[in-house]
C-alpha cells in the first residue's frame, strides 16, 4: 500500500490555531498532496524519464514561470477559517474553493466583532475609491475605535432583544415574542465575526494569494493572506519559492512597455509622450524602473 505524501512542517500546524485580527484564526484541518504529488502528476504527461534531466525543484519553477496549471491542482489544502464578515464577502469571490459557512439561521452569533487597531485605521485614498490613504491622528483613531465598538454592541443588544431568548447575559422577557434567527441577524453589522471551511486546490489558492497578499489588497485580508503564505510555505516550500520569485514578488509589463525598457537598455532616450504608453501606464513604470526614465 502506498505511503501517503506528507508535508512535516505542515503536519506540526494541523488543527493549531493561527491567530489572526483581534478575534479571527485559521486552523489547518487537512490536506491532500505535496511538492512531490506536483512533479509526479506533471511527469505522467512528461515520461518517466524527465527525472534524469530536471530535480524536482527546477521542474516546480518551470511549471509555474510559464504558467501550468493542473499540476498544481493534484494538491489541496482545507482550512478552517474565522474572520470578520466584510472579509468573508471579499474573500468569498474566489470561486474555485468548496466552502461551508457558519449559520447564524440556526445559530447565534457570538459577541465578537473586529475593531481595527489605531495603526490600520486610515483616511480615504483619493486616487482609489476602493482603498485608505495617510493614518489619521491618534486621538482620531481611538475615537474611531469608541464609535465602533459603540456601534456594534448596541446592535448586539438590539439581536439579543430581538431573539428574546436566554443568551449572553440577556434575560428574556416572558411577555415578548421572540423572532427568528434568520431575521434577528439582519440587525448586525458587517464587522461581526463568521467562520467557515473552505477547501481549495493549490493552483487556485496561488491565484487567490497573488491577489490578496497584494499590497493593493484591502489590509484585513492581507493580514489573512500573510498567515497561508506561511502554510504554504511549510507545505509546498519549493512551490511556495517559485511562486514568490515568479508571481508574488514578480510583475507583468506590456508589449509597449517592454519596448520602453528595450529601448532604455540600448542608451535611447524616450519620453511618455513617444512610448506608446498612457500616462498611467507610464507613471506605474517609471515607479517600476526608478530611476530610468
Amino acid at each position: 500500500m502506498m505511503d501517503r505524501p506528507r508535508s512535516p512542517p505542515l503536519d506540526a500546524l494541523l488543527g493549531q490555531e493561527i491567530s489572526v485580527l483581534d478575534h479571527g484564526f485559521i486552523r489547518v484541518m487537512d490536506y491532500m498532496g505535496n511538492d512531490d504529488a506536483i512533479v509526479q502528476a506533471a511527469r505522467v504527461s512528461y515520461g518517466s524519464g524527465t527525472r534524469s534531466v530536471r530535480d524536482d525543484r527546477h521542474l516546480i519553477r518551470y511549471l509555474l514561470r510559464h504558467r501550468h496549471t493542473t499540476p498544481f491542482e493534484m494538491a489541496e489544502i482545507k482550512l478552517h477559517v474565522k474572520l470578520p464578515i466584510f472579509v468573508a464577502r471579499q474573500w468569498i469571490r474566489h470561486r474555485m474553493a468548496s466552502v461551508n459557512e457558519y449559520s447564524a439561521r440556526y445559530s447565534l452569533l457570538d459577541r465578537e466583532f473586529y475593531i481595527p487597531a489605531e495603526d490600520a485605521i486610515a483616511s480615504q485614498s483619493g486616487e482609489n475609491k476602493q482603498g485608505r490613504a495617510g493614518a489619521v491622528s491618534l486621538d482620531r483613531a481611538g475615537a474611531v475605535g469608541e464609535t465602533m465598538t459603540g456601534s456594534a454592541e448596541r446592535a448586539y443588544a438590539t439581536y439579543l432583544e430581538l431573539l428574546n431568548e436566554a443568551a449572553e447575559g440577556f434575560v428574556p422577557d416572558p411577555q415578548k415574542q421572540g423572532v427568528a434567527r434568520e431575521l434577528a441577524r439582519a440587525v448586525l453589522p458587517v464587522s461581526f465575526y463568521t467562520q467557515w471551511y473552505w477547501k481549495i486546490d493549490l493552483h487556485n489558492l496561488l491565484h487567490f494569494l497573488a491577489l490578496r497578499a497584494d499590497p493593493h489588497a484591502q489590509h484585513e485580508i492581507r493580514c489573512y493572506a500573510r498567515e497561508i503564505l506561511r502554510i504554504v510555505q511549510a507545505w509546498v516550500p519549493h512551490t511556495y519559492e517559485a511562486f514568490i520569485d515568479y508571481r508574488l514578488d514578480a510583475v507583468d509589463i506590456s508589449a509597449p512597455a517592454l519596448r520602453v525598457v528595450r529601448q532604455i537598455v540600448a542608451g535611447e532616450t524616450v519620453d511618455q509622450a513617444s512610448s506608446g504608453l498612457s500616462l498611467r501606464e507610464w507613471r506605474e513604470l517609471s515607479a517600476l524602473l526608478g530611476s530610468a526614465l
